[in-house]
């Protein structure tokens, strides 16, 4: 009877302990919209792109992005005009609000299927949503558009669009591309790269050591110390992405996850004294044995 008493007092007391005790939550993060690897338990703006943390993860919903061509007759070498139109994917309407991102409401990245062509534009906006970008493809062939734009509550989006020129008629096969890895030089800007790991594994983390001679009068370019494109040889993979470390001085790293095992071009760009660096460096990636 003792027994069956003490016993019953040790788990009232448990009981009581317990309701006492509540278990702690943890914290909601904050993430960025942009770079959700970067985390933090507080409001704050992120290290990578400098935009402001949001708390939780949102769910990743598709924003369709649609484009209108004049001439229809995709022109090369003359004055081709493009209009782009974000739809709500709730309630089929033109989004008329974008976030900024990089000083920028819409960004546009266009490649050759050479890779030999890469333009980073930026389509001017209008109150009524769509963007205007008026542009001349220097020669015939496909072309692979990749659109970096950010709907007022919504997340992030990246859309890729292909467009060929009138006539041509060439199969879209992958460009043939070597390895090439040797110093580069831009307006007032010489590039080395290096990468950890020397051979890229597909699905691995790669850094990317970018070294900048000279390294005085570096600025920031589009709100980033540095821009990154880096295409597969048959377009199907497409990143844009900003330094991971950075400082304003001549050492600049980026961290890339490459998808599959493929040859990428990987254009960079930095800005010094007002020029614009655009260089390319072309990147080979193995499969994980």
């Amino acid at each position: 009877m003792r027994q069956r008493l003490r016993t019953g007092f040790l788990l009232l007391f448990v009981a009581l302990s317990a309701a006492q005790s509540p278990v702690e939550k943890s914290p909601t993060p904050f993430i960025c919209p942009m770079d959700p690897e970067i985390r933090s338990t507080g409001p704050g703006k992120c290290s990578k792109c400098g935009m402001r943390l949001e708390p939780g993860i949102r769910e990743q919903v598709e924003y369709p992005l649609s484009l209108s061509l004049s001439p229809r007759t995709i022109p090369a070498r003359r004055e081709l005009k493009m209009v782009f139109h974000v739809a709500d994917p709730r309630t089929g309407k033109t989004v008329t609000e974008f976030e900024t991102v990089h000083e920028k409401l819409f960004h546009l990245f266009i490649v050759g299927q050479d890779l030999d062509y890469f333009a980073h534009l930026h389509p001017q906006p209008f109150l009524n949503g769509s963007f205007l970008l008026r542009t001349t493809l220097p020669k015939p062939g496909a072309y692979r558009l990749l659109a970096d734009y950010y709907p007022a509550g919504g997340v992030p989006q990246l859309t890729p669009k292909t467009i060929v020129t009138q006539g041509y008629l060439a199969p879209m096969t992958p460009a043939s591309l070597k390895a090439d890895l040797t110093p580069k030089h831009g307006s007032n800007l010489d590039v080395e790269l290096a990468t950890d790991p020397p051979q890229p594994i597909a699905g691995r983390k790669t850094l990317m050591f970018f070294k900048l001679r000279p390294g005085d009068g570096l600025e920031p370019y589009i709100g980033a110390w540095g821009h990154m494109l880096a295409v597969s040889n048959d377009l199907i993979d497409m990143m844009h992405s900003h330094p991971s470390i950075a400082d304003g001085g001549p050492q600049v790293q980026f961290d890339v996850y490459f998808p599959r095992e493929a040859t990428y071009r990987v254009w960079v760009q930095f800005q010094r004294l007002g020029k614009v660096n655009t260089v390319a460096f072309t990147v080979p990636v193995s499969r994980l044995k």
